[in-house]
């Protein structure tokens, strides 16, 4: 004889939980697999399903680097309102890739907490921006690199080739805003020069901030 058990569901746990040492009655022989809350508070899954999470606080994680701001000196970096700044100052930069250009710490408050105030330069459009940050908390600081590349060819419409180390070449780059960068690059170019520009790159920005001129084409 066939003997079936019945499962018994308590009206105080979440539905689809099974009562422990019970069966399923049900047609369904492997039913859906369920997450439910267990009695331990912690979240349960089946095996035989696969989870992803995506933090979206480590989004971008590799673009900054946490640092305590009042640790940031004269011509730091900082990201001021998501943007990369550097200061070259007294007085901390903002926090937006910037470059602090000014930093200067008042003496603690009633609330116990020095404060830093950033005045810094953003490094892709020179736009100055500022921010007031207590001592001891931590600030984002981007992560700057520079990368040297031969100059092969200017476009038409304002886009530089360059010969990368593997020999390919990169188009994507628009000459400089830096109208006294920008002569020199053009003139150079014309005279016939072996230039090298060197690109900045920030927070998935990247632009042409410096020239090395070597001399004349073979």
């Amino acid at each position: 004889m066939r003997r079936h058990i019945n499962v018994s569901l308590s009206s105080a746990r979440p539905s689809g939980t099974l009562v422990a040492g019970s069966r399923l009655s049900h047609p369904l022989a492997h039913p859906p697999p369920t997450t439910s809350v267990g009695i331990w508070g912690r979240l349960e899954m089946s095996d035989s399903e696969e989870h992803h999470f995506e933090s979206k606080a480590d989004a971008g994680a590799s673009k900054t680097y946490p640092q305590q701001a009042g640790t940031i000196r004269k011509n730091g970096h900082i990201v001021i309102k998501n943007r990369p700044c550097k200061w070259s100052g007294n007085h901390a930069s903002l926090l937006v890739d910037m470059k602090v250009v000014e930093v200067s710490t008042s003496k603690t408050g009633k609330h116990g907490h020095a404060k830093c105030h950033f005045v810094a330069i953003d490094i892709f459009n020179g736009k100055k921006l500022e921010d007031i940050v207590p001592s001891s908390h931590n600030c984002d600081v981007p992560h700057v690199n520079r990368t040297d590349y031969q100059l092969i060819d200017i476009s038409e419409d304002g886009f530089v080739s360059l010969l990368t180390e593997s020999g390919g070449t990169k188009d994507d780059l628009r000459l400089p805003s830096d109208e006294a960068l920008l002569t020199q690059i053009k003139d150079g170019f014309a005279e016939g020069k072996d230039l090298i520009v060197t690109v900045m790159s920030a927070m998935g920005e990247e632009q042409i901030c410096a020239l090395k001129d070597i001399g004349p084409k073979n």
